[in-house]
């Protein structure tokens, strides 16, 4: 039986690494990383820069599974690769789906003031906006911020932001958890629920989303 390929899509800042606590059967499966490329520009629209990205998807009819922003690109990735199935996770499958305040921010474009250096010095700020105790945990998340170029900083919160998907795309899965802060469950239709799970249930709930994503291929 031929093994069907995977392509994996991380998080806004993240890498690879952000996956590896799944434990999918290589017998199964083959398995691809995608990495952030650099945007041509600030306002690059988020198709043009799918279409760039596409170009390292060499297989065909693969799955794609992106995780919160990574979730977002997946689905502009989809026209250009045909997908035989989609999987977000910790993500939107429209703009409907994105929080009020998020909404307010592209009106009032007070994102464009954001700290991008929060995240670009990542392990300068941690024991200031998680405290003493977080901030040792935010040691072992550090290294899954491996992103830290402000053009693409700046690129992707815009693109996340003026998103304006209306309708989700066929053939689409999503996994969410019920506790994520970033992308609240009460904005979120047609889901599969991971109970107390928040924003990083990819590392949280490794074990779960793996037994559902093996479901959902196998059938």
């Amino acid at each position: 039986m031929k093994k069907i390929p995977i392509y994996f899509m991380p998080g806004l800042a993240a890498g690879p690494e952000i996956f590896e606590n799944l434990e999918l059967d290589s017998e199964k499966y083959t398995f691809h990383y995608l990495r952030w490329i650099a945007p041509l520009r600030v306002d690059e629209s988020i198709s043009k820069y799918a279409c760039r990205l596409s170009a390292n998807i060499k297989e065909q009819n693969p799955v794609l599974i992106g995780v919160s922003f990574g979730g977002i690109l997946v689905q502009e990735l989809a026209p250009f690769v045909q997908p035989r199935k989609v999987i977000i996770i910790s993500s939107i499958k429209s703009h409907d789906e994105l929080p009020y305040k998020y909404k307010i921010a592209r009106h009032s474009k007070i994102y464009k003031i954001f700290p991008l250096k929060i995240i670009e010095n990542f392990e300068d700020y941690t024991k200031y906006f998680l405290g003493s105790t977080l901030s040792k945990k935010a040691v072992l998340y550090q290294k899954y911020l491996s992103v830290r170029n402000k053009k693409y900083l700046k690129w992707s919160l815009s693109a996340m932001i003026h998103w304006k998907q209306t309708n989700p795309i066929e053939n689409i899965i999503h996994i969410h958890g019920t506790k994520d802060p970033i992308f609240p469950i009460k904005n979120i239709q047609n889901y599969i629920e991971i109970k107390e799970g928040t924003h990083i249930i990819i590392l949280s709930k490794a074990k779960k989303i793996t037994k559902i994503i093996d479901t959902i291929l196998s059938c």
